[in-house]
C-alpha cells in the first residue's frame, strides 16, 4: 500500500451527472441563471442568443478571442472561473459579477448539478479503512465550469466526506485543471508526499491517469460498469483494500 491514495471526486466517491446528461444539466443551470437575472431586472440576453453563447463557452464553434489564444498557447487547462462565463454569457460587466450577486448566480448554476448527487456505498467505508491502516488520503477534482471551491467544500460536507480524508483541493485553489501538473503538485505539498509515494484513483483516463502519471504517481482507474474494457481497472473502491 502507498502512503497516499489521492481521489477524484466525481464519478469515484460521489455518482453526479454522465457525459451524456451533461447538455441537458448544463442546459438547466444556465435556464436558472436567467431566472435569476430575470428577477433582478438584469437580463439582457434574449433566450433565443443563449445557446450561441454557451456553446462557445463550452468551445463549441466560435470561441471568444481570449479564449481562442490561450488555446493557441497551449494553456487550455487554465480554470475558467465560473463568473467569468456567466458575465460573458450574460453581459454582465465585472462590477456587477462581484459579491453577493456573482455568489447567487454561482449557487443557482450549481443546483441542477448538486441534485444529481448519489455518494457511493463503497466511498466513506474505503476511506475509514485507509485511515486505520495509518494511509494518507486525498481528493483533487476538477469542477463543472471553473465553479467556486467553497460550494464544493460545502458539497463534500454535505456527503461527509469533508472529515473523511486529509486534504481536499479543487482546480479553483491552484487555477489549472486535470491533467496539468499543478493541482497534483499542491495537494502533495498538503500532504506532505512524494509523487512516487502516492496512488491516484479516478474514473476518466484523460485527467485521472494520464495526469498522475505525467507526474510521477501510480494510477488506477475505476470503473464500476466495466465499460471500458480495460483489464487493469477496478470496479469497487474496495479492492483497493486487497492490495
Amino acid at each position: 500500500m502507498k502512503r497516499a491514495v489521492i481521489f477524484d471526486l466525481g464519478n469515484t466517491l460521489v455518482s453526479y451527472f454522465t457525459r451524456e446528461q451533461w447538455p441537458a444539466v448544463l442546459e438547466e443551470a444556465i435556464g436558472g441563471v436567467a431566472d435569476c437575472l430575470g428577477q433582478r431586472g438584469m437580463l439582457r440576453v434574449d433566450a433565443g442568443d443563449l445557446p450561441a453563447r454557451v456553446a462557445a463557452e463550452r468551445g463549441v464553434g466560435d470561441l471568444p478571442p481570449d479564449i481562442a489564444a490561450r488555446r493557441s498557447q497551449g494553456d487550455i487547462h487554465r480554470v475558467r472561473p465560473l463568473e467569468g462565463r456567466l458575465a460573458r454569457i450574460f453581459d454582465l460587466s465585472p462590477e456587477e459579477m462581484e459579491g453577493e450577486l456573482a455568489s447567487g448566480l454561482c449557487r443557482r448554476f450549481m443546483k441542477p448539478i448538486f441534485a444529481t448527487a448519489r455518494r457511493y456505498d463503497d466511498a466513506l467505508p474505503t476511506l475509514a479503512e485507509l485511515r486505520l491502516r495509518g494511509v494518507l488520503t486525498g481528493i483533487l477534482s476538477n469542477s463543472p465550469w471553473g465553479s467556486p471551491a467553497e460550494l464544493w467544500r460545502e458539497e463534500l460536507a454535505r456527503h461527509e466526506l469533508d472529515t473523511a480524508v486529509d486534504a481536499a483541493v479543487f482546480c479553483r485553489d491552484v487555477g489549472w485543471r486535470k491533467p496539468a501538473p499543478q493541482g497534483f503538485a499542491f495537494l502533495m505539498d498538503k500532504l506532505g508526499v512524494t509523487a512516487a509515494e502516492c496512488l491516484f484513483v479516478g474514473d476518466d483516463p484523460r485527467w485521472d491517469i494520464a495526469g498522475p502519471r505525467a507526474v510521477g504517481m501510480d494510477a488506477v482507474l475505476i470503473d464500476r460498469d466495466g465499460a471500458t474494457g480495460d483489464a487493469g481497472a477496478i470496479r469497487s473502491l474496495t479492492e483497493l483494500l486487497d492490495s
